[in-house]
């Protein structure tokens, strides 16, 4: 028994440094872009396409000239911001839903039950790119699907807490009391939903980010010349067998930042555990 303790201890000591040792590198990542940048990521210069490794030009350039490590930070922006954005909406959408759901229950429970059945009949993957077929290729239509998607997983988590929580002595003194359900709500329940959602939110970002960039590189997202990684990796597919550094940037950074949520997702399950700090 002692052993396991002892494992799980030291698990969760090396997942917390690699995630320190993630951040570290991220900021010094972060600080060399930030002096080093100087170049128009869609600036074209044929005279310089396919160019290699030089202090001008660290990571090269593509088939138009355009600078890599330029384009590559800038997909930073595109990915990631995106990401945060069609996440941030479902939330927005999501925890109001389950909040309201989960408390008054009756009627307005069941509309929200039957509604998240229908889109919780098929994968994600599937509703998001029917959405995106639909409306149509571009990067504010595949956030719109992607939020259309994931929003129903957190309105059924916060829902979920609520029913458990709305049952308790406190929500019940309170009701007595005469507070308004939008009190209660806000002040009593939603701290005890917020950490679920922040666990939940950090390790479904990794899959939102592979979801744009999966739909930008089969043309639903992203349109070039947008610096997006996953359209990147779209337009220097042709260039892989000459050149596959090219591909392998946008895609290492792809994997990167996915791990780098996942460790943060790790962290914060730690951090929010309930069953965990009710067992110590």
């Amino acid at each position: 028994m002692r052993g396991i303790t002892n494992n799980t201890v030291q698990l969760s000591k090396w997942k917390k440094g690699t995630f320190i040792v993630g951040v570290i590198i991220l900021l010094l990542s972060l600080l060399y872009t930030f002096l080093y940048l100087r170049h128009d990521p869609n600036f074209v210069d044929m005279g310089n396409r396919l160019a290699g490794s030089s202090l001008t030009h660290p990571l090269g350039t593509d088939h138009l000239g355009r600078d890599m490590l330029t384009r590559l930070w800038m997909g930073t922006q595109y990915t990631i911001g995106f990401s945060s954005l069609a996440l941030f909406a479902a939330l927005l959408i999501g925890i109001p839903i389950g909040l309201i759901s989960g408390y008054f229950k009756g009627i307005t429970d069941r509309v929200f039950m039957r509604i998240a059945d229908a889109f919780l009949a098929f994968p994600d993957t599937i509703v998001a790119i029917v959405l995106a077929g639909l409306l149509g290729p571009g990067i504010g239509n595949l956030v719109l699907a992607i939020t259309l998607v994931k929003w129903v997983n957190y309105a059924r988590l916060v829902r979920s807490t609520v029913l458990a929580e709305s049952e308790k002595e406190y929500i019940w003194i309170a009701k007595l009391n005469g507070l308004p359900a939008r009190k209660i709500m806000s002040k009593h329940l939603f701290p005890h939903v917020i950490g679920h959602v922040l666990v939940m939110a950090s390790l479904d970002f990794g899959k939102v980010i592979l979801l744009i960039s999966a739909f930008s590189y089969i043309g639903l997202g992203a349109q070039p010349p947008t610096p997006e990684w996953g359209a990147m990796l779209n337009e220097l597919r042709p260039f892989f067998s000459s050149m596959p550094q090219l591909m392998l940037y946008p895609g290492f950074a792809i994997v990167l930042v996915v791990l780098f949520t996942n460790l943060l997702g790790d962290y914060l399950r730690d951090r929010f555990d309930v069953k965990k700090e009710g067992s110590v």
